[in-house]
C-alpha cells in the first residue's frame, strides 16, 4: 500500500493551513543513515546473513567482484582468531556492470557460537560485516518479538501501547462511522464519482493502520492475523503477542455484523476525486492530528476527520470468497487459542468464522473483493483461501467438539483439490494462503497426499527459481512485495518441514531467510532493527515524524525491499523534500531492480502488517524448527 505525497498534494495541504507535522515531510538531518561500512582497499563486497546462522545449518556467503575472483584466499575472523577457508570457488554469474562475477562461499564448517567475519583477498578484497553463530531461538526468537513491536506501533483507536513512538489515541470518530457506497474508479484507481452514504454509524475504531498510511482493511488484517495467531498457537510466542491479537479479532468483529450478516471491509479512502478532496494517502502527518480537524462537510479534509466505511456486499448478500474464507479462518483460530482457556469466548468466534464461511460466494464471483480501489490489493484466487478457511474450522470444532466438523472437514477437501489444480506455484503471500491450507489441513487430518504434493510443487517452483538468480533468491531480484514473498519461502519450507520431518528443502529456506537479512546484492537486512544495515528511512509516518536517535526507524518493520528499476526511478523523480534518505546503495543497482533507503521511495521502503506478519511467522518457525 503506497501512501506517497505528490508536490501538488504538498501545496493544496499547505494552503489549508494544517496543524504542525502536516506540511512537508521533515528535514531528517540528525538521522541520516550510515552508509554501510566500506574499506579504503576493498573492491569487493561480502553479502551474509546479517543476523547469523544455526550452528549446525547450511551457511553461504555470496562475493560480489569486478573481476573473477577465483581462487582467491579466504579467511574468517572469529572468537579462536584466523581460520582460513577453500579458496573462493568458480563463478556463478553477474550481478551488474560493476560487479559483473558473483561467487559463493561456503562457511557451513563454522559451527563454534560466536561473533565472525569473511575476509577475501587475492584478485578481489572484500570483509563482510560481523554475523553471529548461535542457536536458533538466540538468534531468531527476537526477531519474532520486534515484529510484535511494529503491531503495537500501529494501533489504531483508545488502546495504545507505551513505547518509543510515543503513540496516542487517534481516530475516535471510528466510533460512529458513516457507511458509504463503492466509489467508481478509472482505469489507474483514480476515484470518479462522488461518495454517497448508505449506512451507519456503525463503530469501527481500533485494528491496526495497514502499512505507512492510516487505512485499515480486513482483507490484510485477516492475513496478519492469520500468521499471528499460528505463533500463538504453535509457538514460540513473544511475550504480549496474546493481548496484540485479541485487539486485532476485536476490531475484524466490529467488522462484521451478524445480526445484519454485513462484512465492512475498510476504513478511510485513499485519495479524493479532486484537489478538494483529501483522502488518507493526501497528507503526511500523525494519526492524532485528524482528531483535531474542524472540518465540515465538503471541506477538503472532511474525510480525514470523518473517515469512511465500506462494504463487502449488501446485508445478507453472499461475500466475496477470499474474503469469506481468510476472514472466517482468523475468526475460527482465534477460537482455538481461547478454547481452553475461554470456551465461551472460542464459541462466539467459531460461529463468526462459522456464519462467515457460509455465506462465501462461489458461484459467479467476478473481480475479488480487497480494497477501495482494488488496485491496492488486486487479488485473483480465492479457493486458497476458503481451504484455509475450512481447515481451521474443522481444528477450531476438534477443539471445541462442534458436530458440524465433519462438514467442514469435507468443504477443506473439496476446497484443497480445487485449489490444488489451479496449477498455481505460490509460496505463502497476502493473495495465496495454500500453503497454511496445506498444512493446516494435513495437521487436522484431511486428505495429506495431494496436500504434501502441493506443497512440494510449490517449493520447487520455488528451488527452481532460485538455480536461475545470482543470489539463489526466489522472488528474483525485486519487485512488489519482494521481501514478503522471500519469507513465504521460508515458511513454506519450515511448514513442510514440520509436517514431514523432510529436510529436503531446509537449506533452500535458509537462503531466502538469507536474502532477506542482508545476503542480497545490496547488502542491506530488509527488517528494521536486524543486522548492521537495515533500512532506516521507512516510508511511515509514525516512525518519520516521531522517531529519533537512537530510534531505528520502526522496529521489527518488513519493507518491499528492492523493486523494478522504472517504478524506482518514478519515485525518486517525484521526492518533495529533503526526506530522510541515502543513496548508499546506487553501486549495486541494476537495470531491473534498484533499492535506495529513502522515505518518500515508499516502492522499496513501506512496511506493512502483512509484510510483517508474514516476517513474524517465518521468524518463529526458525527459532522452533531448527
Amino acid at each position: 500500500m503506497v501512501a506517497m505525497l505528490t508536490a501538488t498534494v504538498l501545496a493544496a495541504v499547505a494552503c489549508d493551513s494544517p496543524p504542525p507535522h502536516e506540511v512537508v515531510l521533515p528535514s531528517r538531518e540528525a538521522v541520516q543513515p550510515t552508509p554501510p561500512a566500506v574499506l579504503p582497499e576493498q573492491d569487493g563486497a561480502l553479502r551474509v546473513d546479517q543476523v547469523g546462522y544455526v550452528t549446525g545449518e547450511t551457511k553461504i556467503a555470496t562475493l560480489l567482484a569486478p573481476r573473477d575472483a577465483t581462487g582467491a584466499r579466504v579467511t574468517v575472523v572469529g572468537p579462536r582468531g584466523e581460520t582460513v577457508l577453500p579458496p573462493v570457488g568458480t563463478r556463478r554469474g553477474t550481478w551488474n556492470t560493476g560487479f559483473p562475477s558473483v561467487h559463493l562461499i561456503d562457511l557451513t564448517a563454522l559451527t563454534r557460537p560466536g561473533t565472525y567475519r569473511v575476509r577475501v583477498e587475492g584478485p578481489v578484497t572484500a570483509e563482510s560485516p560481523p554475523f553471529r553463530i548461535g542457536s536458533a531461538g538466540d538468534l531468531f526468537g527476537p526477531l519474532a518479538g520486534n515484529s510484535l513491536v511494529y503491531f503495537q506501533a500501529h494501533r489504531d483507536g483508545a488502546d495504545q501501547v507505551a513505547g518509543a513512538w510515543r503513540r496516542a489515541p487517534a481516530h475516535l470518530t471510528d466510533r460512529e462511522a458513516t457507511v458509504y457506497s463503492d466509489p467508481g474508479y478509472d482505469d489507474d484507481g483514480r476515484m470518479v464519482t462522488a461518495m454517497e452514504p448508505v449506512g451507519g454509524p456503525v463503530d469501527v475504531e481500533g485494528g491496526w493502520y495497514d502499512a505507512g498510511d492510516y487505512l485499515k482493511f480486513s482483507h490484510t488484517t485477516a492475513y496478519a492475523l492469520i500468521a499471528m495467531l499460528l505463533v500463538q498457537r504453535d509457538g514460540p510466542a513473544p511475550a504480549g503477542l496474546a493481548d496484540e491479537t485479541r485487539h486485532g479479532i476485536a476490531w475484524l468483529d466490529k467488522m462484521w455484523d451478524e445480526d445484519t450478516g454485513t462484512l465492512y471491509t475498510q476504513v478511510g479512502i485513499g485519495s479524493g476525486i479532486n484537489p478538494g478532496f483529501l483522502g488518507d494517502h493526501d497528507t503526511w502527518r500523525l494519526p492524532q492530528d485528524d482528531d483535531r480537524l474542524t472540518a465540515e462537510p465538503g471541506e477538503a479534509r472532511y474525510y480525514q476527520r470523518y473517515r469512511p466505511v465500506f462494504r463487502a456486499a449488501a446485508a445478507g448478500a453472499p461475500l466475496s470468497p477470499n474474503l469469506a474464507g481468510r476472514v472466517s479462518a482468523a475468526f475460527a483460530l482465534a477460537a482455538q487459542v481461547e478454547a481452553s482457556t475461554d470456551p465461551a469466548r472460542a464459541r462466539r468466534h467459531l460461529a463468526a468464522a462459522a456464519q462467515i464461511f457460509a455465506l462465501a460466494d462461489t458461484s459467479d464471483t467476478g473481480d475479488l473483493v480487497t480494497a477501495q480501489p482494488r488496485s491496492f490489493y488486486p487479488e485473483d484466487s480465492w479457493a486458497d483461501d476458503l481451504a484455509t478457511g475450512a481447515a481451521e474450522l474443522v481444528l477450531a470444532g476438534q477443539a471445541l467438539r462442534d458436530p458440524r466438523t465433519s462438514e467442514w472437514a469435507r468443504q477443506g477437501e473439496h476446497w484443497a483439490e480445487v485449489n490444488t489444480g489451479t496449477g498455481r506455484t505460490d509460496a505463502l503471500n497476502v493473495y495465496d494462503l495454500s500453503a497454511i491450507a496445506d498444512a493446516e489441513l494435513v495437521k487436522a487430518g484431511v486428505s495429506p497426499g495431494g496436500l504434501l504434493r502441493d506443497l512440494r510443487k510449490r517449493l520447487d517452483a520455488g528451488v527452481r527459481a532460485a538455480g536461475t538468480n545470482p543470489f539463489r533468491a526466489a522472488a528474483g531480484n525485486g519487485g512488489y512485495d519482494y521481501a514478503s514473498r522471500e519469507l513465504g519461502y521460508v515458511v513454506t519450507a519450515a511448514l513442510y518441514r514440520g509436517i514431514t520431518g523432510d529436510d529436503r528443502y531446509t537449506d533452500f529456506g535458509t537462503t531466502q531467510r538469507g536474502v532477506v537479512l542482508g545476503a542480497n546484492g545490496w547488502g542491506t537486512s530488509l527488517v528494521v532493527a536486524a543486522g548492521t544495515t537495515f533500512p532506516r528511512c521507512p516510508h511511515d509516518q509514525i516512525a518519520s515524524l516521531t522517531a529519533g536517535p537512537p530510534a531505528p526507524g520502526m522496529t521489527g518493520a518488513v519493507v518491499n525491499g528492492p523493486n523494478k528499476a522504472e517504478r524506482i526511478h518514478e519515485l525518486i523523480e517525484q521526492r518533495t523534500s529533503d526526506a530522510c534518505s541515502t543513496d548508499s546503495f546506487a553501486a549495486y543497482d541494476r537495470d531491473d531492480a534498484q533499492y535506495t533507503d529513502d522515505e518518500q521511495v515508499s516502492a522499496n521502503t513501506e512496511p506493512s502488517i502483512d509484510f510483517t506478519a508474514t516476517g513474524m511467522l517465518a521468524f518463529a518457525l526458525t527459532a522452533r524448527d531448527l
